[in-house]
């Protein structure tokens, strides 16, 4: 039986690349027809109307979540875990996400990659998983536990191409692996990621040859730019056929930093790197049994270091137009089309476009507060 025609009506539809006044998305079933004006809306198709003002966007999609809802997915290795963190993303727009692993022991990465693999079969918001380390620096470990960081070995290439489904992403230090790892991981269809990395500017391009084509959030736990030594930054604002997430959370970059960033021939996408409590009620939470206090928008260990994030992705957008200068509809394609396009999926998701998947978010354009969101056509009104 074919899906009866659904039309979502707003005053103005953002498709990923242009604003339309005045339009309507098509839905049937899980899939967008058609994006038309609102005079074309055809007969006896059910229309909903969506109030005065309203942006109608593709919903946001979040390829580093490491919590939310109060759960850590490191320690909620679960398809449980990962609908509550789910859940507590999209009231805040984001339709789709990557629960996204930090470094830790190699039965976890089994477990981690196990309960996505059995999300997928049931919640469409979860697109597959980000497995952040353990083949990092322990120069630069930010947050991740030094005594989990390590050299990969002929089993971990295996356990890293093992979700026979959706999308792997894994970031890693390109120094700390051998020649050919990264290729091998590309190779079988994994997305690689430069993060947590001392590595140099000729270290970082031998890997972007291999096939590397991310960096996870820009500047964080990297070597820094400098004016002999330009490292992975220069590499990546240089590099066309690049992805790089921002963190724009007024606390992990400055916001004159992140502009200059925007600035580069690279593509920025947003990132949340958020932790459980975003969409929670907690303000502590426990990572590798220390304490991380919410606190002044920060997540820190009692040492003083930077927890994750305490962003959403709505925060992210906005955020973006007020701190770097952009206009909403540059800052929902940070948040939308250009996370879909790194991963593959720009066919299916981040543009309102026939024969897209139907993951909708309505926001008020002002003041970027998420009124309703569509994840494969299924409405859902955020909590208050």
């Amino acid at each position: 039986m074919t899906p009866a025609l659904h039309a979502i009506a707003a005053d103005c539809v953002f498709d990923g690349d242009t604003v339309h006044g005045e339009a309507a998305v098509l839905v049937a079933g899980d899939t967008i027809v058609a994006l038309v004006p609102q005079a074309e809306m055809p007969a006896g198709a059910s229309i909903e109307r969506l109030p005065p003002g309203t942006c109608l966007a593709p919903g946001f999609i979040d390829v580093q979540v490491n919590g939310g809802g109060d759960v850590l997915f490191n320690d909620a290795l679960d398809p449980e875990g990962i609908a509550i963190m789910a859940a507590a993303h999209r009231r805040f727009g984001t339709t789709s996400l990557l629960p996204t692993l930090i470094t830790d022991r190699p039965e976890k990465l089994e477990l981690g990659i196990a309960a996505v693999r059995e999300a997928m079969r049931t919640n469409p918001s979860v697109l597959g998983i980000h497995l952040e380390g353990p083949f990092i620096s322990a120069r630069r470990p930010g947050v991740h536990d030094p005594a989990a960081i390590r050299r990969p070995t002929d089993a971990d290439l295996a356990r890293l191409t093992s979700l026979d489904t959706g999308v792997t992403l894994v970031t890693l230090a390109p120094e700390e692996v051998p020649a050919g790892f990264i290729a091998a991981l590309v190779g079988a269809g994994v997305r690689v990621s430069l993060g947590h990395s001392m590595a140099t500017y000729d270290e970082t391009r031998a890997a972007m040859a291999e096939g590397l084509t991310g960096f996870t959030h820009l500047f964080n736990a990297m070597r820094p730019l400098g004016s002999r030594d330009p490292g992975p930054i220069a590499a990546a604002l240089e590099t066309p056929a690049c992805w790089y997430g921002l963190i724009v959370d007024g606390e992990h970059v400055d916001a004159a930093v992140l502009r200059l960033a925007l600035r580069g021939l690279g593509r920025p996408m947003l990132v949340t790197d958020a932790m459980p409590p975003v969409g929670g009620t907690r303000d502590r939470f426990s990572l590798y049994g220390q304490e991380i206090a919410l606190g002044d928008r920060r997540c820190v260990r009692s040492d003083g270091t930077l927890a994750g994030a305490a962003l959403d992705m709505a925060s992210a957008v906005r955020n973006a137009v007020r701190l770097l200068g952009i206009d909403l509809a540059g800052a929902l394609r940070m948040a939308s089309t250009a996370p879909a396009d790194f991963l593959g999926l720009g066919e299916r998701l981040g543009r309102v476009k026939a024969g897209a998947r139907a993951d909708l978010v309505a926001l008020d354009p002002r003041t970027v507060d998420v009124l309703r969101t569509w994840v494969a056509g299924v409405a859902s009104d955020p909590e208050r």
